[in-house]
């Protein structure tokens, strides 16, 4: 389904920014764990780059998409990539009630996209 979304982002021309941002974002947030508080300089560094990156590929987007729907995209992705990041890298894992939420959480964005008059087409 997720992937289902992201095809649906394939017709606007904000796609590359917002895949470059989403991966800024992911390695950012997942990063944040290793630098333990900022206080390990490359973690940190990393953390810093990755979200600089990622707001300006958000910001970039915004130039097609309303920022509303740009942000209900961009947190859905990131909920569900940082989650498979954590779970892949660090070995949490999600309950069931977790993995309903960002299920539903994934289902409005695909709602957004196929019905939203609010989302270019």
């Amino acid at each position: 389904m997720l992937f289902y979304t992201f095809a649906l982002l394939l017709r606007h021309e904000s796609i590359p920014f917002s895949l470059y941002g989403h991966c800024g974002r992911i390695i950012a947030t997942s990063t944040l764990k290793a630098s333990e508080q900022f206080t390990r300089l490359w973690p940190s560094v990393v953390v810093i780059i990755g979200y600089a990156v990622s707001f300006y590929c958000l910001s970039q987007a915004l130039r097609v998409l309303p920022v509303g729907i740009a942000y209900a995209i961009w947190s859905a992705a990131g909920i569900v990539l940082v989650s498979l990041v954590a779970f892949l890298v660090y070995r949490q894992h999600l309950d069931m009630p977790a993995v309903l939420g960002m299920g539903l959480i994934i289902a409005g964005v695909v709602v957004i996209n196929l019905f939203s008059k609010s989302v270019p087409h």
